[in-house]
């Protein structure tokens, strides 16, 4: 996968260098030689990552930080020096920097860096593309009906459901599967977690009940529907 990259630094040699290993990286690069333009080009442009010198003219790097950790979008740091104290560092982490090379630097050692950018960034989209698909299994939405499992709450056209744990349980299992035809038994055997013959008026009963919850007309349901002869599925409101 080709990434695009900014490179913002003064020394002509240093960022020829750095363009030749980011190509050998795959990685389609910019090469700009000071601050402003950079600015200009890091708020505008889709980069992947942002290789900034500290020292720069019109503007420096750590102005350049500053500036790009406000944005709401993230875009990785790798920043440049000649400085090499231990208070420089910090300073540059500090402001929003992922990682930090002091000049002189082998051109492996930036290929290893810019590599472990990369990965943590992959890894953090993995994993905040992980929590938005969490998120969304805990909501279930049909209709004027809403039902949160985070928050173990049923809404109707805005307004709080009042629900049994059994019922709430029931609601969310039809709810996950719509359209699909469930038995007695089924239901029985995966809501209440037995199977004995004879106790289907179990179900029978927490289907009325909630019904008369959830349902705008309980005689004539929409949510929770009968398939005659065979048992129960959840279907999309008509008209919604």
């Amino acid at each position: 996968m080709t990434r695009r990259v900014l490179v913002v630094e003064d020394d002509p040699d240093i960022g020829r260098l750095v363009m030749l290993q980011l190509a050998e990286l795959d990685c389609e690069g910019r090469l700009v030689a000071d601050g402003v333009t950079g600015l200009a080009e890091c708020e505008t442009g889709n980069y992947a990552l942002v290789i900034l010198d500290l020292m720069l003219p019109r503007m420096d790097g750590v102005q350049i930080c500053r500036r790009l950790r406000t944005h709401a979008r993230y875009t990785p740091i790798l920043m440049l020096t000649a400085k090499s104290s231990e208070l420089d560092r910090v300073l540059g982490l500090e402001l929003g920097a992922d990682d930090y090379l002091t000049k002189p630097f082998s051109m492996l050692e930036l290929a290893a860096r810019v590599k472990a950018v990369f990965r943590r960034a992959d890894h953090q989209q993995a994993a905040a593309a992980a929590q938005s698909a969490a998120s969304q299994e805990q909501l279930i939405e049909a209709g004027g009906l809403r039902i949160d499992l985070h928050r173990h709450e049923a809404l109707l056209d805005g307004k709080p459901v009042e629900l049994t744990a059994k019922e709430f349980e029931l609601l969310v299992y039809f709810a996950r599967s719509p359209g699909r035809v469930h038995t007695r038994a089924q239901l029985l055997d995966q809501v209440w977690g037995y199977s004995h013959s004879g106790y289907e008026h179990t179900v029978n009963s927490h289907i009325n009940r909630l019904r008369n919850k959830i349902e705008r007309d309980p005689g004539n349901p929409c949510y929770i529907q009968t398939v005659w002869g065979v048992g129960y599925k959840f279907g999309e409101p008509r008209g919604s």
